[in-house]
């Protein structure tokens, strides 16, 4: 079979791998505590699974438009009113099957061999697997320990070029936890009017997950930039709907057209039930969401001390999301040792930083969607195989 060559460069999400793998010595017998996997480990609010059973006894069973039904589309609306003060068309908004659509179909609009395109390191992999798809030359926006893994206004706009088309950016991140400040983010949006040419893509898919009274501030807010940003947000993380696979997209009213052309192409639409569920989540009760985001930070308060007390390990406070990234130079080993360790030895399930970038090299994810008890097991574990040593 003669397949693509664009297929070999085409990357992975090294967390499911892990997480095959971690399932394979669970099959053995093996006690195996997975702080690797993003997801949380609560279940979808009961009043959101109800929405989605309704849409289906009422008939809700076929296509839908493929930016999505009007009714999520205007709740998404007013929601983007309510959280970041807002105001966005519905026409602007697509619905879309989780958040790896949204990054997909921008980085198939500007990625070609001519271009560059800019992205976070650490960050998310698939940003840099779907720019080599294009052909595009992905440049990386180096996250910084030394910074809290915020991105400088000034590297960013120093790396520019008259070939970058689009620059992909991410807070709170992941894999580092990393909350962009304001001034920042300000100072990077005074200096894209020098480059016109240059779209964004903005993920915040983790904007609900703040912490240390921090407070999220949208690129939406910037009305100079709204003719070339494109948001990424959804369901997956606030309301624990990973599976559910439902997310939206702010786009220019420019690129409207071209995304709803490729949902048409590519997927069709999102299936109708997950919609009707997804405006239950938007505009039902939000108790859910607080008790999930306080979980998590009561998890980030009690994990960064316990990583901070293991031998060879530093870790900075992380301002959102639910991952902690520890400099693990101090071990002698390398990320990607240090993860088959820990896992093989310790039955702890953790991501190296090199999943993440080459700027991930020294560093491991944890992911703390997982219980107080279990993090603290899993320490002690780490502890015991860090002293064997």
């Amino acid at each position: 079979m003669l397949l693509a060559d664009s297929l070999k460069r085409l990357g992975t999400e090294t967390a499911f791998e892990i997480l095959a793998r971690a399932a394979e010595l669970q099959a053995q017998g093996r006690d195996i505590i997975n702080l690797g996997i993003g997801q949380p480990d609560f279940k979808t609010p009961e009043h959101v699974v109800e929405a989605a059973v309704k849409a289906l006894r009422d008939g809700h069973h076929g296509y839908t438009p493929a930016n999505g039904i009007l009714p999520l589309r205007e709740a998404v609306v007013k929601d983007l009113a309510k959280r970041h003060g807002v105001e966005v068309d519905p026409g602007s908004i697509v619905i879309m099957p989780g958040g790896k659509p949204t990054m997909f179909f921008s980085i198939l609009m500007f990625g070609t061999p001519a271009t560059e395109i800019m992205y976070p390191d650490p960050g998310f992999p698939i940003y840099r697997s779907m720019i080599q798809y294009t052909g595009a030359k992905a440049v990386p926006i180096a996250l910084r320990e030394e910074n809290e893994f915020a991105f400088s206004a000034d590297e960013v706009l120093a790396q520019i070029t008259p070939r970058t088309s689009l620059i992909i950016l991410n807070s709170p991140g992941n894999p580092t936890g990393g909350a962009v400040p304001e001034s920042e983010i300000t100072k990077l949006v005074a200096g894209l009017e020098k480059h016109p040419h240059v779209a964004v893509l903005w993920d915040e898919i983790y904007s609900q997950m703040l912490y240390d009274g921090r407070k999220h501030v949208s690129l939406l807010k910037y009305l100079q930039l709204r003719d070339r940003l494109i948001v990424l947000d959804g369901w997956s993380k606030t309301y624990a709907m990973t599976g559910w696979r439902l997310g939206f997209s702010v786009w220019p009213k420019s690129l409207v057209e071209a995304a709803t052309r490729l949902c048409v192409n590519s997927h069709s639409c999102v299936n109708a039930p997950t919609q009707y569920a997804g405006i239950a989540a938007l505009e039902g009760p939000q108790d859910a969401v607080a008790t999930m985001v306080r979980a998590f930070d009561e998890r980030r308060r009690a994990i960064v001390p316990m990583l901070n007390q293991l031998p060879g390990f530093k870790c900075v406070n992380p301002g959102g999301a639910f991952y902690a990234f520890p400099n693990v130079t101090g071990t002698g080993m390398s990320a990607k040792e240090l993860q088959v360790q820990m896992l093989e030895k310790a039955g702890v399930a953790t991501v190296a930083g090199t999943s993440f970038g080459i700027h991930g090299e020294g560093y491991i994810r944890f992911s703390y969607a997982n219980s107080t008890e279990n993090i603290k097991r899993a320490i002690e574990r780490i502890g015991t195989l860090l002293v064997e040593k």
